[in-house]
């Protein structure tokens, strides 16, 4: 049977059968299209292997497709030939063909001079810019969660040991340090803003103008106003400081233990990613230093 004649008759098939709708069976199509193309002289439906899947894979890759899109067309595939193999078609089709897996997505990182930078966009004249600059200190020297930046209670934050503690998530606590940058605007906005008696009553710590928390669509918004202030045209959330500190503390030689400690991480699988960005950093830089003239 020819291609075309056993593609029309897998759509009768997709649409009497199974009832899918139009636009589903465009995407079947145009998957099918793309195959075909990449088949070489296979011109009948009953000469097609496994091995033209695998072929069809690679010349994807090796196109730039994405793992997802890869991953969705050889799906229409294996529809097709599962067809074909219940219609007597074909008689040798195995499911057993390895995919590729989904790309990990990084998450961006500041490099140290970056960090400087965003800091120093913060206006210091206003107490919402002592209070934006306490905030973003804490966040990078503690690796906090943004949810537990903005939840943080006044009662959780010690200022003479430089110890804060997070109950993280599924309730579980944990004390983590931060350093003496973080320590002297934690108390200048304390003893600037917070101790003022109309908004002692507040049990969080960072508060708005008006003694309310803080919402985490106004941090991304300060935060994206400072990078841009700065100039720093990488794509950057309040996560970024988190994940900048955690890669910071492995390129400087940490215990993947304890970072996974101070990440408050369940599994260390989680804090794992951060060894594979510090590890590219870390080739990155020897190409750029080791290059011969």
């Amino acid at each position: 049977m020819e291609l075309n004649d056993a593609k029309e008759l897998f759509f009768q098939y997709l649409i009497v059968e199974k009832g899918l709708s139009k636009t589903t069976i465009l995407d079947y199509e145009d998957d099918l299209k793309f195959f075909f193309a990449s088949l070489r002289d296979v011109k009948l439906a009953n000469y097609l292997e496994n091995s033209d899947i695998d072929y069809f894979i690679i010349s994807m890759a090796n196109k730039g497709n994405s793992p997802k899109t890869i991953i969705r067309r050889v799906s229409t595939i294996r529809s097709f030939y599962r067809f074909l193999q219940d219609e007597k078609i074909i008689d040798k089709y195995s499911d057993k063909i390895e995919l590729p897996k989904p790309l990990k997505i990084f998450p961006s990182v500041l490099e140290s001079e970056e960090v400087e930078a965003l800091f120093e966009a913060v206006d210091m004249s206003k107490i919402e810019g002592i209070r934006d600059r306490a905030m973003l200190e804490l966040m990078y020297a503690s690796g906090l969660r943004v949810s537990e930046l903005l939840s943080l209670e006044t009662k959780n934050i010690n200022l003479q040991d430089n110890i804060v503690r997070i109950k993280g998530k599924g309730s579980k606590e944990r004390m983590v340090p931060f350093g003496d940058f973080a320590s002297s605007y934690l108390k200048l906005y304390y003893n600037e803003f917070k101790s003022l008696n109309k908004y002692k009553n507040s049990k969080y710590f960072f508060l708005s103008k008006k003694g309310e928390p803080l919402s985490r669509q106004f941090f991304w918004k300060q935060i994206k106003k400072y990078a841009l202030n700065a100039g720093i045209n990488k794509e950057i959330s309040p996560h970024t400081l988190r994940h900048s500190f955690a890669t910071h503390l492995l390129d400087g030689g940490a215990d993947l233990r304890l970072v996974q400690d101070l990440l408050g991480h369940t599994n260390i699988k989680t804090t794992e990613l951060y060894t594979h960005i510090s590890t590219k950093r870390i080739i990155a830089s020897y190409d750029l230093y080791m290059k011969r003239k």
